[in-house]
């Protein structure tokens, strides 16, 4: 392989595995929040103390793993592609640099007043801390999703005449983006259905083991609410995202129907079969029109195909190859849009079992067979929006070739020049065997909250509702 291969591949990694730990993070912090919430307004429930301090673990554990891994993703701009860092750096550096602020500063900041002020700081200060880390993770989202975006879109920047550098412009115009104002509801919502469906799975193997209070068929439906509605909210601002992508980088919705010529009305294909090598598949099960409403709203639109889009850029940027690895891109936005699908599916499957008291329950009757290997399968549930969340972001990245900044920057020129591939083979391997190790330790950890957490009795609420002493335990 060559240098520019193996960077590719390390940063794919890197930024892959660090990606499994993001959304979580977010919408933990969240759900503590609002976990902790309740047991402020209801103390006489200690559930909902007992389930804020099972989230609560989850998120510092997921926190940490998620600061490390995204300290060697920022590492990699100077590591493998010291090239695009000198082309990009004025614009991607105050993004790193206040995102860095946030999560090393205000995030762990107020995370770890959170966790060692528990039985220190007054009630609604204790709950304050926690409602800051979560707003900061969503603020740090979106500013690292606004550096992302000029990649895909580039606006607020000019290009000096003598380096040839992108200078950023008006911060204010980065910010407002088109493509980060629908990506960043997109990408929460997706993130609210990872951490959602990991309380659906606790919860509901919890449950199954024995729940005299009902605490964890409470966590199992917080769980599957969330699921549902971060599922059911991917979709709609997906809707959205497209029709932005489709105006800004329309080779990459051809490239995600693999549609070669373009078309008016054009269908949508849920699933095709072709040659290698050959454009037209020889089999395609097809939604009429559905493409030209996914890309435009209006279903009888014409969508570019991907042979008039090369000869267009050809025209505009120079000879050179502009289709992206077309099978990568198809596949990868049906593997993001199945596996989201069907992650909502569970988490209405489960809230429907579980209403009026209800809970999953095996038996002879086809709803018993489905809850049986429901509950035999539930390590997968949290699993389903990882996989969405990853085909997702290969799709955004790889459909995005060749370009590193679509239309001003190629990746090619974008890697290091010094480094060999000899070396750069060594790092990939440095970093997937500390990824590795990391990766045991996060889901030992995890099996370990969920067998444990939340056993421990929980204190008498105060007699004194006025009391803004803490309810909740030292951690």
């Amino acid at each position: 392989m060559t240098a520019l291969e193996l960077s590719r591949l390390q940063f794919a990694v890197v930024t892959v595995y660090h990606y499994l730990f993001v959304p979580l993070s977010i919408s933990l912090a969240t759900l503590t929040a609002l976990l902790q919430t309740q047991a402020h307004r209801r103390p006489e429930d200690q559930r909902w103390q007992r389930l804020t301090l099972v989230a609560g673990k989850l998120l510092m554990i997921t926190f940490a793993v998620g600061i490390v891994t995204g300290l060697v993703q920022e590492f990699q701009f100077g590591l493998s592609w010291s090239a695009f860092a000198r082309f990009y750096g004025d614009v991607f550096g105050p993004t790193l640099a206040i995102e860095g602020m946030l999560a090393f500063f205000l995030e762990a900041t107020f995370l770890g007043l959170w966790w060692f002020g528990a039985d220190r700081l007054p009630r609604r200060v204790h709950l304050a801390t926690i409602w800051i880390v979560a707003v900061g993770t969503l603020i740090s989202a979106y500013v690292i999703l606004a550096a992302n975006a000029f990649m895909q879109n580039p606006v607020a920047y000019t290009l000096d005449p003598e380096t040839g550098r992108a200078r950023l412009g008006s911060f204010a115009d980065l910010l407002a983006n088109p493509v980060v104002l629908a990506a960043f509801p997109h990408t929460i919502a997706g993130a609210f259905a990872g951490g959602g469906a990991l309380l659906l799975a606790i919860g509901a193997w919890r449950a199954r083991r024995g729940d005299p209070d009902g605490r964890w068929r409470l966590f199992t439906r917080v769980g599957a609410w969330t699921t549902l509605a971060g599922g059911t909210l991917v979709a709609l601002t997906g809707d959205l995202l497209g029709k932005v992508m489709t105006e800004v980088q329309p080779m990459k919705m051809a490239a995600a129907e693999a549609l070669y010529a373009t078309q008016a009305g054009a269908p949508f294909s849920l699933f095709a079969i072709g040659a290698p090598g050959e454009k037209e598949p020889f089999f395609s099960l097809d939604v009429p029109w559905l493409l030209s409403f996914l890309a435009t709203g209006d279903p009888t639109a014409t969508v570019q195909g991907i042979d008039d889009l090369q000869a267009q850029y050809v025209a505009q940027f120079g000879p050179g190859d502009y289709v992206p690895v077309v099978p990568m891109a198809y596949w990868s936005f049906r593997f993001m849009i199945g596996f989201g699908v069907l992650a909502t599916m569970v988490a209405a499957w489960v809230l429907w079992r579980t209403r009026r008291g209800g809970e999953l329950t095996p038996g002879p009757t086809w709803s018993g067979l489905a809850d049986r290997w429901l509950l035999r399968l539930l390590w997968t549930v949290p699993v389903l929006p990882a996989l969405a969340a990853t085909a997702g972001w290969l799709f955004t990245e790889t459909a995005r070739q060749p370009w590193l900044v679509f239309g001003l920057f190629r990746t090619a020129d974008g890697v290091s020049p010094a480094l060999t591939p000899g070396e750069i083979a060594a790092s990939l391997a440095g970093f997937a065997l500390v990824y590795g190790v990391l990766a045991v330790v996060w889901v030992r950890l995890v099996l370990r909250v969920a067998r444990t957490a939340g056993d421990d009795p929980a204190p008498a609420p105060e007699a004194d509702p006025a009391d803004d002493r803490p309810l909740v335990p030292s951690y």
